[in-house]
């Protein structure tokens, strides 16, 4: 059974995603942050799936 550090990071990287999809809409909004916010994400969720 997978900890808690792999589902959650599985969550972050599910956002990763979500915000790629939008990122059209999100980088009108945010401009450069959407990017930001992808990558920080992403590596947030690499984080807690290597970390478990």
């Amino acid at each position: 059974m997978k900890g808690n550090n792999f589902w959650l990071g599985n969550g972050l990287l599910a956002l990763a995603l979500l915000s790629l999809i939008f990122m059209g809409t999100l980088s009108e909004m945010l401009g450069i942050g959407a990017v930001i916010l992808w990558m920080g994400l992403a590596a947030a969720g690499m984080y807690f799936i290597m970390k478990d």
